[in-house]
C-alpha cells in the first residue's frame, strides 16, 4: 500500500491475534497534526486514567497527517474501513471523518466554535456521534494583537499572516480588523499555502512597512514554525505566535492554551466511550487555562525593551 504517512502501533498488526472465542480488544483510531508534538503521550495518559492501556486492553491505530487534504480522506477511510471504536482527531479530520462515517464515535479537538464548524448542534449537547474539546486558539487573536502592540507601540500597521485556506480565515482576519480599529491600527494581510510562499509573503510586509507580524492560527504555521521564526528574524519583524512552542523555538512572543490538557481530555473522552458513553451525551469542553510567553533574548536581537508591565504579566520569560 501506498504510504506517505507513517504507522505506529506497539507490535503491529500481527501482535494482535484473534483467538477464536476470545474477547475482541477494542481499537482507537488516531489522527495526529504534524510533527514533534506531545498530544500522543497526553491523549494516552488520559486513557490510562479511564482504565485503558494500550498494550494491555486497547490498541492505537496511529496516523499521522501531513496537511494534504487527499491524504487526510485516505486516512480516514483507512480508520473507517478497519472499524475503528473511536476516532480522534483535530478539526479538520473531524470534518473528514464526520462525511466519512455517521456510526463510529468521533472525538475532536479544534480551535475555532464546533457549532459553526458544523461539527455539534451544541456545546453542552452536541447530537450525532461526534464530541470534544475547543480550546478556541482562532478567537485569541485580538489578544494577540493587544499585546504585540504593547511590545511595539510604535508600530502603525502590523502585518497578518493567514493559511490561504481554512475553515475559519475569513473569521480569523474580521476578528483581528475589528480589534485593530479599536486600537487604531491598520492591517496588511498575506495568504500563504506552503511554505515557498513564506519569501513573498515578508517581502510583502517589508515593502509596506509593516512594524510587527500576527501569525493567524492553523497547524500548517506550527509545522512550519522553524522557517516562519527564520523569516521574521532575516525581515526583523517582531510577531506573536499561537503556541509556547514558538517562543522557545526563537519567536518573540506566544499567547494561547495550553493544549496539553486538551489532548488528555481527549484520551479521557475516548476511555469514556469504549466503556460505553455516547458521544451525544457528552458535552464539548471549553479550555479556559492560558499562557504568555516572551523571548528576551530574540527582543533584545531586534532592538526591543521588553515592557515590565509586559514581562510582569507573562507566564514565562525565556532568557
Amino acid at each position: 500500500m501506498k504510504r506517505r504517512t507513517f504507522i505506529a502501533t506497539l507490535g503491529g498488526a500481527a501482535a494482535w491475534p484473534l483467538v477464536a472465542g476470545a474477547q475482541q480488544i477494542p481499537v482507537v483510531g488516531y489522527i495526529s497534526p504534524g510533527e514533534d508534538r506531545d498530544d500522543v503521550a497526553e491523549f494516552r495518559r488520559g486513557l490510562n486514567e479511564i482504565g485503558y492501556t494500550e498494550g494491555h486492553n486497547v490498541k492505537i491505530e496511529l496516523r499521522k497527517w501531513d496537511g494534504k487534504r487527499d491524504d487526510l480522506r485516505e486516512l480516514v477511510a483507512e480508520l473507517v474501513a478497519l472499524k475503528v471504536s473511536v476516532i480522534v482527531c483535530t478539526t479538520s479530520g473531524a470534518l473528514a471523518a464526520k462525511a466519512a462515517t455517521s456510526t463510529i464515535p468521533i472525538v475532536f479537538a479544534t480551535s475555532g466554535d464546533p457549532v459553526e464548524q458544523g461539527l455539534v448542534d451544541s456545546l453542552s449537547r452536541p447530537g450525532g456521534n461526534l464530541t470534544g474539546v475547543t480550546f478556541s486558539s482562532s478567537l485569541l487573536l485580538p489578544k494577540r494583537l493587544g499585546l504585540l502592540y504593547e511590545m511595539v507601540p510604535h508600530a502603525s500597521l502590523i502585518g497578518v499572516l493567514l493559511k490561504r485556506e481554512g475553515y475559519d480565515v475569513e473569521k480569523q482576519f474580521t476578528e483581528a480588523n475589528e480589534a485593530a480599529h479599536t486600537l487604531g491600527l491598520d492591517l496588511h494581510a498575506q495568504r500563504v499555502s506552503s511554505q515557498s510562499d513564506f519569501q513573498d509573503a515578508f517581502s510583502a510586509f517589508v515593502q509596506v512597512r509593516a512594524g510587527a507580524l500576527l501569525v493567524g492560527a492553523d497547524p500548517f504555521f506550527f509545522n512550519q514554525r522553524e522557517a516562519l521564526i527564520t523569516q521574521a528574524a532575516q525581515h526583523r519583524l517582531p510577531a506573536i505566535y499561537t503556541r509556547r512552542e514558538f517562543a522557545e523555538a526563537g519567536g518573540l512572543m506566544s499567547y494561547g492554551t495550553t493544549l496539553a490538557a486538551s489532548f488528555y481530555q481527549l484520551g479521557v473522552y475516548a476511555g469514556k466511550i469504549l466503556a460505553g458513553a455516547k458521544p451525544a451525551d457528552l458535552p464539548v469542553l471549553q479550555t479556559a487555562k492560558f499562557e504568555f510567553l516572551i523571548n528576551l533574548k530574540t527582543s533584545k536581537a531586534l532592538g526591543l525593551d521588553a515592557p515590565a508591565t509586559l514581562l510582569a504579566r507573562a507566564d514565562e520569560v525565556i532568557e
